[in-house]
């Protein structure tokens, strides 16, 4: 997911430098990828470990001296849970036609009615697109704009949000414990900052008509590996495999890396995303899925509606198979849903997940099932968490 962030920003003329928060503790995978992409988009980029969740706001506030240190005329925040075009480029173009040096911009784009409102809403001058009014997930009807989750500030947000800060620091009871502290650094972009900006003269937005989705499930994943397969079938054919003699029956947007070892009778696609050191023996069927690095499909599987885990394992003739939950394909406008997990006190069909290092044996039959790493199964599983 974070890759097409990285690739995104190195695109754009005269970046500096990749910062990436959050408050999950660094491990060694996430410091290879770190390592690889500095490689391969030549640019810096380094992790920020915030010491508590601090919020969209409170992030890039405790980090600010560490953004700044560069002497940053703008800069982009994106958020880590949605994929898109990215359109950075055109988000800097547009603030120097509109608004001021000082002015910030959102990325916005269309919602139906009915789904706008599980988003931040939008209303904007329809002349000089300022944001009038920002409703964080308002709960009567709003705007059909809605906040992508995808910013371009300049170093003047801080005293915004810093004016947030102090706010939170006298409405906290006077206490010396850390525990306020960090209660006052918690700050929300959408509802504390972009919410009183609002009809000030220095908030824009800019709407995309390219594609855009929140991806806060596993089901969502799938869908949005979807979309940039699509994408790249535009932007970079060449990403994408092809039918060749002795390879495998490609059908569709197929994704496949050059270490993977797929069988030439194998059947692929159309929505599939092949990862490093992946097997795939013969006759195996894949559709609509994700295999992760080290996974091994044996002869004569059929995985659909799948995300398949990193070293794990699916025996002869097994059939892994989950419900894709995509959006209305008939409404231009709709956005995927983010499906709880039970429903009625019964696990909601969506695709099925194969946690890390995942045995699943030969000739049994997974479906809408989330199976835990390092499991190994003995039997078929249909509507279940295996723990």
């Amino acid at each position: 997911m974070v890759q097409h962030h990285i690739e995104a920003c190195a695109k754009v003329p005269g970046m500096k430098e990749i910062l990436l928060m959050g408050f999950y503790q660094p491990h060694e995978a996430l410091s290879r990828f770190l390592v690889s992409a500095q490689q391969e988009f030549k640019i810096p980029i380094r992790y920020l470990q915030e010491y508590a969740a601090l919020g969209t706001g409170g992030g890039i506030y405790h980090f600010r001296d560490q953004i700044l240190s560069g002497g940053a005329e703008a800069f982009f925040v994106l958020n880590a849970d949605v994929c898109s075009e990215f359109p950075l480029q055109e988000m800097l173009e547009f603030r120097q036609q509109h608004g001021d040096a000082h002015s910030f911009v959102i990325l916005g784009t269309t919602a139906n009615r009915t789904q706008a409102l599980n988003y931040g809403c939008i209303v904007a001058n329809a002349d000089t697109q300022e944001v009038q009014h920002y409703v964080e997930k308002p709960s009567t009807f709003v705007s059909e704009i809605i906040n992508c989750g995808i910013y371009l500030f300049t170093p003047a947000i801080f005293q915004h949000i810093g004016e947030v800060f102090q706010r939170n620091q006298q409405e906290l009871v006077l206490e010396e414990s850390s525990n306020g502290w960090q209660r006052a650094e918690v700050m929300r972009l959408e509802q504390d900052v972009f919410t009183a900006l609002a009809g000030r003269g220095k908030l824009y937005v800019y709407k995309t008509d390219g594609f855009w989705s929140q991806i806060k499930s596993a089901g969502s994943a799938i869908y949005a590996s979807r979309l940039y397969l699509n994408q790249y079938s535009k932007s970079h054919p060449e990403r994408l495999a092809q039918n060749k003699p002795g390879g495998p029956i490609i059908r569709g947007n197929v994704y496949i890396h050059p270490t993977a070892s797929v069988d030439s009778t194998a059947v692929l696609g159309p929505n599939v995303s092949i990862g490093e050191g992946v097997t795939v023996g013969a006759g195996v069927r894949v559709r609509e899925s994700i295999v992760l690095h080290g996974a091994s499909l044996h002869d004569h599987t059929c995985v659909l509606n799948t995300i398949v885990g990193w070293d794990s394992t699916i025996g002869r003739w097994a059939r892994v198979e989950g419900t894709p939950s995509d959006p209305n394909p008939n409404d231009p406008y709709a956005k995927i849903d983010s499906e709880t997990l039970f429903r009625d006190g019964r696990l909601t069909p969506s695709i099925t997940i194969l946690g890390c290092s995942v045995t699943i044996p030969a000739e049994v039959v997974i479906l809408n099932s989330i199976v835990l790493p390092h499991k190994e199964l003995s039997r078929s599983y249909k509507n279940q968490i295996i723990l």
